[in-house]
């Protein structure tokens, strides 16, 4: 998904200090990363449910899907994975004169809006809450589950629509420590947000989808324990 996704930010000219290729850079990036979950769903999930994301894993935690130990389990894996996608990515920047970056995200001057510290924080927050709710939804009840790749998939890419401009959209921690790692200077000084806000919009989204919409999978858990 980073190799895909930030790759093609890269590609066609990055969300880092502005969007240089305009309304078709938007939504092709915004589908690149969209459909590299659909891929990653569809490959891997009925292995390991291809969470590829930290926030997701952390949701799952908190509704009980996995142990604490599965949790950081999946978190390394998930930074690794990152990693050997901006190693990847930056292999073939560093063989092209043309191309730059890495598809940091960002805020001030690194938003294409110049959207500001709090207002990166609101955005990553509201963007994460929505998108983990989504999966939750769509794979808690099995009459949905088996079109929960492609679900999954277009709401990715829904929130890169408005949050690439903004901040170049996270909901993802690891997919913004590796490349902020890569790009370094501010980038990685502000990384911090696209670790924290993610992880705080899908705790959210794991309790208020516990309270309100998880009831009957709730009584199903203590028959199985029973």
């Amino acid at each position: 998904m980073v190799f895909f996704g930030c790759g093609t930010a890269v590609v066609l000219g990055g969300f880092t200090g502005g969007i240089e290729a305009g309304f078709l850079g938007v939504v092709g990036i915004a589908l690149a990363f969209g459909l590299a979950i659909v891929a990653v769903a569809y490959a891997i999930g009925k292995i390991s449910g291809a969470h590829v994301n930290p926030a997701v894993s952390l949701a799952v935690l908190i509704k009980g899907g996995i142990s604490l130990t599965d949790f950081f389990g999946y978190v390394v894996a998930q930074i690794l994975g990152a990693l050997a996608g901006s190693g990847l990515l930056s292999l073939v920047v560093s063989s092209s004169e043309k191309l730059s970056g890495f598809g940091a995200n960002g805020f001030g001057a690194l938003s294409g809006v110049g959207l500001g510290m709090w207002g990166a924080i609101l955005v990553e927050v509201l963007l994460t809450f929505v998108f983990v709710m989504t999966i939750l939804g769509v794979t808690s009840d099995e009459k949905t589950s088996h079109m929960g790749g492609l679900v999954i998939g277009l709401t990715l890419t829904l929130v890169h629509l408005i949050g690439i401009p903004l901040t170049g959209t996270s909901v993802n921690p690891a997919r913004s420590l590796a490349p902020a790692i890569f790009a370094g200077g501010e980038a990685l000084s502000q990384v911090w947000v696209f670790i924290l806000a993610p992880f705080v919009g899908a705790a959210l989204a794991a309790f208020v989808h516990k309270l309100f919409f998880c009831k009957d999978c709730c009584k199903k858990s203590q028959k199985t324990a029973k």
